[in-house]
């Protein structure tokens, strides 16, 4: 079995390793875009032409799917990935876990880049659970960015500045871009010392390695103990992991098999 993912950076760093978990067996591809990330600040068919470029690049190594593992692109690129790529390759998305934090019936609050925060795409999901009234969008000023460079002053900073924005008896907060996941332990920290009690953390990256397994109709026991390879694009050219990518236990777990605990829960 071989799964691609695609994303601006190293956000998709949470689904592969989620991924991986699951089926260790798996080969997995990574195609991101240090050329041109952010894609946030782009116009949509700027992000659906990088979206595409990266898929170009990860559909000749021959996956079997290809998950969006970027919320930006999920909501710009997946028509043109789709029209492109399916039936013969299936496109997974990446979708905020809205629902799962709705279905709990508490306040909570969706952190989220300003883009997406401000974005008509964010209200329909709030209002297709019926959250409207219990949700909290909280914009992360620079948080992705900071994420990438694996600055630890700049993310420490940028959580600050999103918990401060977050009502103090939040229990649960959306992680609503895939890089937050990567630092997920460090958001629910300054949170429970902000509250004073738990928090929980909805991310995606589990959710869509499942569904992926389930577009392909396949299970997760491996058909081996592990042995799947790891190719890497960037910007469409064969490379390596970034160096960032190793100050993060997926990016560790991806290269040496150390399992990383997940961000959910």
């Amino acid at each position: 079995m071989r799964v691609a993912l695609v994303d601006s950076g190293i956000g998709l760093l949470a689904a592969a390793a989620a991924f991986r978990r699951l089926r260790p067996d798996a080969s997995l591809v990574l195609s991101s875009d240090p050329d041109g990330m952010p894609w946030g600040p782009r116009a949509p068919e700027e992000i659906a032409g990088r979206a595409l470029q990266c898929a170009r690049a990860a559909a000749a190594e021959r996956p079997d799917a290809l998950i969006v593992a970027c919320n930006t692109a999920s909501v710009h690129a997946l028509p043109a990935l789709r029209a492109e790529l399916e039936p013969a390759v299936p496109v997974i998305g990446t979708v905020p876990a809205v629902k799962p934090a709705a279905a709990s019936g508490a306040p909570f609050a969706v952190w989220a880049t300003p883009a997406t925060t401000g974005s008509p795409y964010q209200r329909r999901l709030i209002q297709e659970f019926g959250a409207a009234e219990r949700a909290t969008p909280v914009p992360c000023h620079g948080l992705a960015a900071a994420v990438e460079r694996a600055d630890d002053a700049a993310i420490d900073a940028a959580v600050k500045a999103a918990a401060d924005l977050t009502p103090a008896d939040t229990t649960a907060v959306v992680l609503g871009c895939t890089h937050y996941e990567l630092v997920a332990a460090r958001i629910r920290a300054h949170l429970v010392r902000m509250t004073g009690g738990p928090v929980t953390l909805y991310g995606s990256a589990d959710a869509v390695a499942a569904q992926t397994l389930r577009r392909l109709a396949a299970t997760a026991e491996p058909a081996a103990p592990a042995g799947g390879d790891l190719t890497v694009y960037a910007s469409g050219r064969p490379g390596g992991l970034p160096e960032t990518a190793h100050a993060y236990a997926e990016g560790r777990f991806l290269v040496d098999g150390r399992s990383p605990t997940g961000a959910a829960g």
